[in-house]
């Protein structure tokens, strides 16, 4: 007999799933010897990895404790957040060059390169908890918008470096398209909870480069890569396609991520274009991606169009949960593949009995470690877009 499934659209359970996924975390994940949060966990919860503390993970680990707390603030959440917070003060941050560094080991400097994708997190994981009322978050929005600004923003381009030397005097060739995304994303939350307007403008400047600057480069899709004048680099870690942070070929997950964005933009300040834009990448990265003998989406496709990666990513899913949730307020349609979506990614990635995500699946679905939730993943990805299905089906009310 078949289990029922969840309605995955219903307040009461995406609530519950949201707070299932930070509890699987919490509280085994307070470092109570170098402070922060440990980021490395076994299916069954077990740590595999005690000192590795890379920014972005612990940011991710503040977002997601701001989120429960936002949802359930009678439980400890605030605190957990507020201990991300100071160890990303204390020990994270260059207390002499500024800025934040990649990555500790314990607390010691393993990487000491700044890097925007990083800082994009600490900026987001400042705005969510600032909107969860953490005081001592208020001034890192601010202060991390000042370090982006001084040292990564081309006006010129209207996007943002990827990466420079501690001592900020070495920039690297590479630009990538990655860092932009999630500072487009970090700049919205920091207008949300701010009501600052320069935020919200910086966002728009971002997403408008990359649509019109980048994409008309490459097509219906996202490229990952460029050189220094932000013309695309086709041969960039030509193959390497599980790179973390710069993969190889047209990232499915990136041109449906990029379609969220630009609704929840329209959402702060509608317009003309974003909503059309929108569209087109999420049904181009779907047509094209969607593996629809064993359900899910492909990773990523070569330029010349054949799939180069068949690998199922969780955060890949949960990107198109959140974009199709958006897109029910536009498209009732749009809510029949947010299920079939939820449905699968039930079945197959989310742990029912222990919480948390399963992080890589193969074509047929299986998994190829018992390595749940690696340096930097936290399951922020489901968080978030569960967060945005929350607000889009509240929203958009019951179903005629």
């Amino acid at each position: 007999m078949e289990r029922k499934l969840p309605d995955f659209s219903s307040a009461n359970f995406l609530k519950q799933h949201i707070l299932d996924t930070v509890n699987f975390y919490a509280p085994r994940c307070i470092d109570k010897v170098f402070g922060g949060y440990i980021n490395c966990f076994l299916d069954d919860g077990t740590i595999c990895d005690y000192e590795t503390k890379q920014l972005v993970g612990q940011a991710r680990f503040v977002f997601i404790f701001s989120v429960a707390s936002l949802l359930k603030p009678d439980q400890g959440y605030r605190k957990l957040a507020e201990h991300g917070i100071s160890f990303l003060q204390s020990h994270q941050r260059d207390h002499k060059h500024g800025g934040y560094y990649w990555e500790l080991k314990g607390r010691s400097v393993s990487n000491s390169a700044k890097r925007a994708y990083g800082h994009a997190f600490v900026l987001l994981a400042a705005a969510m908890a600032t909107k969860a009322g953490i005081s001592s978050a208020v001034p890192m929005i601010a202060d991390t918008f000042d370090i982006l600004e001084r040292y990564f923003w081309r006006e010129k381009e209207g996007l943002y470096l990827d990466e420079i030397s501690a001592d900020w005097s070495e920039i690297s060739p590479y630009r990538g398209q990655n860092a932009n995304m999630h500072l487009c994303e970090a700049m919205m939350t920091a207008y949300e909870a701010t009501g600052n307007k320069r935020y919200l403008e910086r966002a728009k400047r971002i997403a408008e480069s990359v649509m019109f600057r980048l994409l008309p480069q490459s097509g219906g899709l996202i490229w990952e890569h460029y050189h220094e004048d932000w013309t695309i680099d086709w041969t960039y870690n030509y193959g390497i396609t599980k790179s973390e942070l710069r993969p190889y070929g047209f990232i499915f997950g990136h041109s449906i991520e990029w379609s969220k964005l630009l609704l929840l933009m329209e959402r702060l300040d509608p317009g003309n274009w974003r909503k059309p834009m929108a569209k087109s990448l999420f049904q181009s990265a779907v047509h094209l991606g969607l593996d629809r003998k064993n359900g899910g989406i492909y990773f990523s496709m070569a330029p010349e169009g054949y799939i180069i990666d068949s690998d199922k990513y969780y955060w890949v899913m949960t990107e198109a949960i959140g974009a199709s949730s958006l897109f029910a307020a536009y498209d009732r349609n749009a809510v029949s593949f947010y299920n079939d979506l939820f449905a699968y990614c039930w079945t197959y990635f989310v742990d029912q009995q222990r919480g948390g995500w399963y992080q890589l699946l193969n074509k047929y679905n299986q998994r190829y470690s018992n390595i749940k939730s690696p340096p930097p993943k936290t399951d922020y990805h489901p968080i978030t877009n569960c967060l945005i299905a929350l607000t889009s089906f509240s929203q958009l009310g019951p179903a005629e």
